[in-house]
Formats: structure tokens, sequence, C-alpha cells
């Protein structure tokens, strides 16, 4: 038996590679799907069952593309009703595979689909729990994401979960494994540990969710609680896993189109074209492309594109690296962006070398910042763009929170005229906050390098507490 967690960070998500006696399943896979098919060719076996845990909201899966090319059928649980062919399984029904078997447990509350595939070994015994976003390590699925899909309230579908782990999770052995669809990072919940892999005793030891005497209520509140507004995307992702999607490698065919800097000014004047530039922030501080949005590669790329971008349908230009450029397009996709319409050729090098208009934008090092801040005793305008959860922990004495998520609406708060300072935790978001507002018509900023954490190893005088009610 082989169990392998394929894990994408910028994503935060877990797709599943299990073999038994040359016989294959494929679970939550990535929507770039020949890596699995190469992996079981490599190993002399079949992808036998392609299993989903649910209609995933944060990506587009690769179910459709690996079905088409192994004949392996799609399972989903009860309720999923797909367009696309696929195997809906009952509650407690049993798939083979080699000497294992696995059992489909339908259990619902983060979605009505939701399904948890229990494993067992050639001996009978329960090895392995793929509990997709129902159980996380730390937490559980937010129960928010599907009220419309199935005309419940958040607070009823919490009370769905609320069943599903005590019905069908808890009463199984502690040494079982847990093997979820998303670790830390993810939007798909609220407290999720940074190990992806777990005994689920331990998880009944500290999980909050999973406290033994916890009632409904408790557990209703407690889940509830805090959560920020998804994505903007998500429902976009949730229609594409359950309709069914273009082919990835149709789609990086389409948007490989190197454009030279004439026909890349002529396309992004259209409207509605973003221009989206993805080198390292320092880069893009030195020399951008005016109005031109940066979400850096080595971040948490795709998340940030489907949070700011929102509409997967816009038109995208990219700025990259050459060698990058296969790579930023698949990324994009994977959260269903799939409409690039080319690149850059030569990179902003090239924009230079053909004399172009180019915006740069302003940065000083925290050192530089505490100077400021000294000589104004603290009376200059400053943004911290991260969470208000992270603001709340620790920030800056006197400064504002506009969290990047929801920047568009704190647009009116920025000074008009007068020099102001942004900072994020480490400067990838201050980046892409600034950015957009540059983007705006907003330019009397500046960025600290470095973020919060070189903000406090500085000196900067900070304070860990606000009201939260004044938390924007």
């Amino acid at each position: 038996m082989k169990i392998e967690q394929i894990y994408t960070g910028c994503l935060a998500q877990g797709a599943y590679y299990i073999e038994s006696k040359g016989e294959v399943a494929i679970i939550d896979p990535l929507r770039e799907v020949q890596p699995y098919i190469d992996k079981a060719e490599a190993a002399g076996a079949k992808i036998k069952y392609i299993f989903e845990t649910h209609f995933h909201a944060d990506f587009v899966s690769g179910h459709v593309t690996l079905s088409e090319k192994t004949d392996a059928p799609i399972i989903y649980g009860p309720n999923a009703n797909p367009t696309f062919k696929a195997t809906t399984a009952k509650d407690g029904q049993e798939f083979k595979l080699g000497d294992l078997t696995f059992i489909a447990l339908h259990t619902p509350g983060h979605t009505m689909e939701s399904t948890t595939y229990l494993l067992k070994g050639k001996d009978g015994k329960d090895q392995a729990l793929f509990t997709g976003d129902t159980l996380f390590l730390g937490d559980v699925g937010r129960p928010d994401l599907a009220q419309k899909a199935a005309h419940m309230t958040q607070e009823q579908l919490a009370e769905t979960l609320y069943d599903s782990l005590r019905n069908k999770i808890m009463p199984l052995a502690d040494d079982i494994m847990v093997y979820p669809a998303h670790g830390a990072g993810s939007a798909c919940g609220k407290n999720m540990m940074k190990e992806t892999v777990d005994t689920l005793g331990h998880q009944k030891e500290m999980n909050y969710a999973l406290r033994a005497d916890m009632t409904k209520e408790e557990f209703v509140r407690e889940v509830t609680a805090g959560l920020l507004p998804p994505p903007a995307y998500f429902p976009m992702n949730v229609k594409m896993n359950k309709e069914g999607y273009k082919n990835i490698d149709e789609v990086i065919a389409q948007s490989e189109n190197a454009l030279a800097p004439d026909a890349f000014e002529a396309v992004a004047n259209e409207t509605g074209v973003v221009v989206l530039d993805v080198r390292h922030q320092n880069d893009f501080a030195k020399g951008h492309i005016p109005g031109s949005i940066f979400i850096g590669i080595d971040g948490s790329f795709a998340p940030w594109v489907g949070d700011l971008i929102k509409d997967v349908k816009q038109p995208i230009l990219l700025i990259a690296d050459k060698d990058r450029i296969e790579e930023t397009i698949t990324r994009l996709s994977r959260v269903g962006f799939d409409n690039t319409l080319g690149y850059l050729d030569g990179g902003f090098e090239a924009w230079k070398r053909a004399a172009r208009e180019y915006d740069m934008v302003t940065s000083i090092s925290a050192s530089e910042f505490k100077q400021i801040e000294d000589d104004s005793n603290y009376d200059v305008p400053v943004f911290d763009v991260r969470k208000p959860s992270e603001f709340q922990s620790e920030h800056v004495l006197n400064a504002n929170n506009t969290s990047l998520s929801n920047i568009n609406q704190h647009l009116a708060e920025y000074p008009k005229n007068e020099t102001f300072y942004v900072h994020c935790e480490g400067g990838y978001r201050s980046m892409i906050a600034t950015s957009i507002l540059k983007s705006r018509g907003i330019h009397n900023l500046i960025d600290v390098q470095g973020g919060y954490k070189a903000i406090k190893e500085a000196g900067v005088e900070t304070t860990d507490y606000v009201c939260p009610s004044t938390l924007k």
C-alpha cells in the first residue's frame, strides 16, 4: 500500500495518490493532471478511481480531464449531481482498490455533498480518513459557502456538520491517520494547523470543534464566529467543478502568446484588461508599467489573484520572466482564470528598451521609517494592510488598518495630498496594495520594506490592542 500526499503550498491544498497491487486512486486532484498519470505509469499501475470530496470552491479540480485521459470514473458522494458523467456513491458504499477498500462516508455540513473516504487495509482494519473540507487539522470546514445552493443558513449547515462529525468521524479509532484537503493559509477554514497529516486521536484532543462535551449550540456559535467574507472567485470555481471546464493544456497553448511592446500596449489599452506583474516585489518597485497590478508568483499568488481580480473571465496580460510564463498561466488556471491574452515578450526590460514610460514605487527601510516616526512623534499617516486579526494582535502606534482583501472599500480613507506609509507583515502584500493604489491614481505613498517584522526589529513603537469595534 502506498499513500502519498501531494501538497501545493500556494493553495494550501492536499491531493492524494493511493496505490495497491497495480491500482491507483486519486483524491481531489489539481487541474494539471499529467503528474498523476506519469506517477502511475512509472509504477506500472492504472488509475482506477478519481474520488472527489465535494465541489471545491478555492481551486479547479482536475477530475474531468483526468477521467477523460484515463477512463477512470469520477466518484462523488450523495447530493452531488454534476452535469458530467460521474458515479454518485451511496453513504457506506465500498470501492475496492487492490488489497484495500474505500468506504464513502457522507459527511454534509461544509457542503451538502461533502463526503469523507475511509480507507481499510488488507486486514480490514481502518487505516486512513480522507476528510476533504469536512475536518481539517485544528479546524473544520466553514459552513457558509454552500448556503445558496443548499437553501440553508450557515447556522443550519453548521448544525449538519456537527452531526456529521459526531456520527461519522468521532466514533472512529484514534489511530486512524487524517488526511485533509487543506492546511494553514486556506480560506476554507479559520484556524488550521501548519501540519498536514495527523492522527484522529490527537485531533480529538486538540481540535476545538471535536470537544466531546461540546453542545450543538456551542459548536454553531464557535464555528460561525469570525468568518471573513469568502473570496469573490469561489462561486465560479464551484460552477466549473460542477459543470466542467476546458483542458488546461488548451488554456496554456492559447495563453502563451508573446507580444512585442507595441502589440502589448495596444491590447493593454483595451477596456477591462488587467496587466498583471508577477515578478519579485523589489523588481516591481524599481520599475513597472503604469497601471499594472503586482501579485508576485513567489507568494500566495493564486489566492490573491482570486481575491483581488474577482472575475475569472477577466482578460489578463502578463509581465513575467520568460522561464515562468507557463507556470504563471498554470497557477492562474488552477483557480479558474483561463483568459490570459498573452505576455510581454522580453519582459519588463523589453519595455524599457523600447523607451516606454514606466513608473516606480518609493520605498524606505524600516530604520528610515523609525526615524520619520521619531521625528514626527508618531504623527504621520501609516496604513497597515494586514488582516484585522493581525492588526489587533499588534501594530504600529496610531496606524490605520486597511486590509488588502478590502482595499477598494478603503480608498476614501487614504490622504489625498499628504504623504503616507504602507506596510504589511513582510513586504509582499503591501506591494500588492501599493500597486492597486497607484493604479487608482493614488501616488503619494511610500512602502516600508520588510513590513511589520522589520519595523518591530527596528524598534518602532507598537501597541497590542485595539477595540474590535474600530477594526475595518
